[in-house]
């Protein structure tokens, strides 16, 4: 397993949770890091991504609710979501790539965060 993800839970409306990735087999620095998430039945959503030069990019539907980081040191990726909405319920993946233009070919396992 080369991402593992955590922080995920139940939470109330307005409330905040914040997700970790973590990388055990290179250094996410040098990869675009992404997370999206996922509901049954529904389509993956990709949700922020943060480029190798720290550019970052939203779904509109988390945009300034969400935050996407990075930290080198612990090889890191955070999702910081806060003003959390029932919609936002889901299974929440992180992925990684070479490029944030490439299809993501590594994922995690998920985590799953609910929001009531």
């Amino acid at each position: 397993v080369q991402l593992v993800e955590s922080g995920g839970g139940s939470v109330q409306a307005g409330g905040s949770l914040r997700l970790s990735c973590t990388a055990s087999a290179y250094a996410v620095a040098y990869y675009c890091q992404a997370w999206f998430r996922q509901t049954p039945g529904q389509e993956r959503e990709r949700v922020a991504t943060i480029d190798t030069d720290g550019t970052t990019s939203y779904a509109d539907s988390v945009k300034d609710r969400f935050t996407i980081s990075r930290d080198r040191s612990a090889n890191t990726v955070y999702l910081q979501m806060d003003k959390l909405r029932p919609e936002d319920t889901a299974m929440y993946y992180c992925a990684s790539e070479l490029a944030c233009a490439f299809e993501f070919g590594d994922w995690g396992q998920g985590t799953q965060v609910t929001v009531s």
